[in-house]
């Protein structure tokens, strides 16, 4: 065939495909009114944005109002884990190293640990830390991601082989699989960025084993960077971020997911990779990269952090879909359940005010949080809204992640690390209780049609 014929052919197959895309973005729209005729709860929320109740769990609860005279009122938001207040339990462990391990042990167990329980959990958490070298070289260094999440669930299922018994979901089994992906997940996720820094930007390869003297987050950090040092402040303050990110309901996308994979009877690595698949998404855990992504156009534009002016300005352009990814969002900024105020929010604000003074980075801790008084007062008049608008926690955890120095590429896997604790809780929910799989109900609302012989098609 000649050349000309074959860039004729290539010219014809781009139009098809073309064509192609046209025809399925208009046969696969479908009338809005039908939503509402049909009374569907899209989004799994009714007409007020409330999600639709599909369970019941006693591991974490998270208000957002009050009732006064059998109406509910807006109020600061509260987040409970297996009953406890998340910022009680982070004022009483306060100077302690592990309590991201404590809160793990509350959600897996349902009650908080005596230090003799603490102590046997913690070390059998370390015992189960090492990746092999085999499995270092032959997964995490070959085929290197540049989205550390499709790394994790490459080497989450890729764990399935190495268990004698991958598909039994027995409870024991499942607690056994559940601490294992717990306690390997900051290194798988650790290495991982290693090996594609290493092999895309040729990079130093630096691959340090975890300290058994550690906590989690203290060898995050200590893994993560290339002298593997920290300050206490900084390690205090990963720990209270795993924390805030451990659990928050069965509602959320990455955990209902879990809960939805878990009732077809599948194994733990699917179940946990199914959840990795939706905190990857920037609606859900990637929220907190757009945030950074956001703050750092904003810099550029409105160079003077206390000119409130210009700072409004650039905010309106985000709304009005001028400026930055022009998706008309303020990243960090409303939550679906939330509405005075974010709990994970207030805490990490907190934490996030006294890494800035460590690091000399007050003016740029001000930045946001003026940010954050602007952009609730201007989303309110801009779409007319009556509820108050908060900052939600992936306002404050990029910053927080910048401040110690994670890369961004490790902001979604880092809430991947404390998230996996809740899904556990989660997964193991879902099998004690031996729920009926989950299958909520699409209606057809297409035509039938009679077929059509492949000689009589226009």
């Amino acid at each position: 065939m000649s050349s000309i014929s074959m860039m004729e052919l290539s010219k014809e197959l781009d139009e098809q495909f073309d064509r192609l895309v046209n025809e399925c973005m208009v046969s696969g729209e479908i009338d809005p009114n039908l939503y509402t005729e049909y009374d569907v709860k899209r989004g799994l929320r009714d007409s007020n944005g409330k999600g639709v109740l599909t369970g019941l769990t006693e591991i974490s609860d998270v208000c957002s109002y009050r009732l006064v005279g059998g109406k509910k009122m807006p109020a600061d938001g509260e987040l409970y884990f297996q009953g406890y207040n998340v910022e009680d339990l982070i004022k009483g462990s306060e100077g302690r190293r592990y309590r991201f391990e404590e809160v793990t042990y509350l959600l897996l167990f349902g009650e908080l640990p005596n230090p003799k329980q603490l102590r046997t959990f913690v070390r059998i958490v370390k015992s189960l830390q090492e990746l092999s070298g085999r499995f270092v070289r032959d997964v995490i260094m070959k085929a290197t991601s540049p989205n550390l999440m499709n790394a994790l669930q490459r080497c989450i299922l890729t764990l399935y082989c190495y268990d004698s018994e991958p598909d039994e979901v027995s409870v024991p089994n499942v607690l056994r699989q559940s601490l294992q992906l717990i306690a390997k997940m900051p290194q798988i996720a650790v290495y991982s960025y290693h090996a594609y820094r290493h092999f895309h930007y040729d990079e130093t390869l630096v691959i340090r084993l975890p300290d058994k003297e550690l906590s989690i987050a203290e060898n995050i950090l200590q893994m993560l960077r290339p002298d593997g040092q920290f300050t206490e402040l900084e390690a205090k303050v990963l720990d209270v971020a795993l924390v805030l990110h451990a659990e928050h309901g069965g509602g959320n996308n990455s955990t209902f997911t879990n809960h939805v994979v878990t009732s077809s009877g599948t194994d733990t690595y699917s179940a946990t990779a199914a959840s990795i698949a939706s905190l990857k998404g920037p609606r859900h855990g990637g929220a907190n990269l757009k945030v950074q992504q956001m703050f750092d156009d904003l810099k550029k534009n409105c160079p003077d952090y206390e000119d409130e002016h210009a700072l409004t300005c650039y905010l309106e352009g985000i709304l009005d879909k001028k400026v930055f990814d022009k998706a008309g969002l303020i990243y960090g900024m409303g939550h679906a359940v939330y509405t005075e105020s974010d709990p994970r929010e207030v805490i990490l604000k907190r934490y996030a005010r006294r890494l800035s003074e460590e690091k000399g980075l007050q003016q740029e801790f001000e930045l946001y949080a003026r940010v954050e008084r602007l952009a609730g007062e201007i989303i309110a008049k801009k779409r007319r809204l009556f509820k108050p608008i908060c900052a939600n926690v992936d306002f404050y955890s990029g910053f927080v992640y910048s401040m110690l120095g994670i890369p961004m590429e490790m902001f979604t896997p880092i809430f991947a690390i404390a998230r996996i604790s809740g899904w556990s809780a989660h997964r193991m929910e879902e099998v004690v209780n031996n729920g009926k799989i989950i299958r909520p109900a699409y209606k057809f609302v297409g035509t039938h049609r009679e077929y059509c012989e492949l000689d009589q098609r226009l």
